[in-house]
């Protein structure tokens, strides 16, 4: 390889790094995943790589970049259904009551961890902006829509880039960018799909919530338990296809349905689509603590409002999160939990 070409290399990684989390941010929100979102990063990078020495500036590289990964994108969501939370199935909320029915085969919506988003950022303008446009109800409601219409939504209302700059992302007309930015629109705000107001947890108010959470689940305190949520809430665990709104169905649920009794489960802080989550925890009647689910909280300003409990366990390693505690519930000394 001639200076030239080293030169060249090194110019692409030193002009296209600054872009890597943000792009992973953009392939999560199109994809709900966050490990299609990786493997999406890594094409596009290959293919910026490939075609840079065809890159004129005429564009910004954001901007030329978010063409690239858009499309591999868009390509990847011809082969792929779109990933749904069980209160994005279309079904009434269930009875605890009930038996779980479980549906492995579905490809569900993953949550993403904050740190690979860039939502631990310096800047507090940023971590808001990044926060917003990735929590789970957002990302949740952009699967509903068409991959085009999605693409048009995210790269006008969460990136802010002008009818314009989209039209040429996605080699299309200002006109065809408009409408199908207002169809977009007018979809999710027919379905109810619109991004919730998150109270960002970091009031000692909020913070005392989240404790009391903790408290009753380890502890398995069913009318405390009940008492963190609000009066509407919302508990959901893919791959189960049930959900259960109020509080007294949440907590029912939990009484009856969850296989750990009190003080055999352990909570560890972490975040996720910029909220509050848990790796949980359960003790094994051989005494071994190992991963059960990874919660995502969404707050009010007083009471939690919705719980995704995600099963996957796959998730616990891509979150940084031990793959067992010690045998007194807690994480090994090496493991650096936040």
């Amino acid at each position: 390889m001639s200076m030239t070409d080293h030169q060249a290399d090194e110019d692409f990684l030193r002009s296209s790094d600054p872009y890597r989390r943000e792009l992973l941010a953009h392939c999560y929100r199109m994809l709900g995943s966050v490990h299609d979102a990786e493997d999406l990063l890594q094409e596009t990078y290959l293919r910026a790589w490939r075609s840079y020495h065809a890159f004129e500036g005429r564009s910004s590289m954001r901007t030329w970049l978010y063409r690239i990964a858009t499309n591999v994108c868009l390509n990847a969501l011809d082969s792929r259904k779109r990933r749904p939370l069980p209160t994005g199935l279309g079904a009434p909320s269930s009875d605890p009551g009930e038996p779980l029915v479980e549906r492995g085969e579905v490809l569900w919506l993953e949550p993403v961890p904050d740190a690979m988003v860039g939502t631990d950022a310096a800047d507090p303008a940023a971590i808001v902006t990044t926060r917003e446009s990735v929590r789970l109800a957002l990302v949740a409601a952009l699967q509903h829509l068409p991959p085009r219409q999605r693409a048009v939504l995210v790269l006008r209302d969460v990136l802010k880039l002008r009818a314009a700059e989209v039209a040429d992302v996605l080699d299309t007309s200002t006109a065809a960018v408009n409408s199908s930015l207002q169809r977009a629109r007018a979809q999710l705000s027919e379905a109810g799909l619109t991004q919730d107001d998150v109270v960002e947890p970091t009031e000692p108010a909020q913070r005392a919530l989240l404790d009391r959470y903790v408290h009753a689940l380890e502890t398995k305190n069913v009318s405390r338990i009940a008492e963190v949520f609000t009066q509407d809430a919302v508990w959901e665990m893919p791959p189960f296809t049930g959900w259960y709104q109020g509080p007294r169905d949440i907590a029912r649920l939990i009484d009856t349905k969850c296989p750990a009794g009190p003080g055999e489960l352990r909570l560890l802080p972490t975040e996720a689509n910029g909220q509050p989550a848990y790796g949980m925890y359960m003790r094994g009647a051989d005494g071994a603590w190992t991963p059960f689910q990874l919660h995502v909280l969404t707050l009010t300003a007083s009471a939690v409002s919705h719980v995704t409990a995600f099963f996957d366990l796959t998730l616990f390693e891509t979150f940084g999160l031990p793959a067992a505690l010690t045998a007194d519930g807690q994480p090994p000394a090496t493991a650096a939990v936040r």
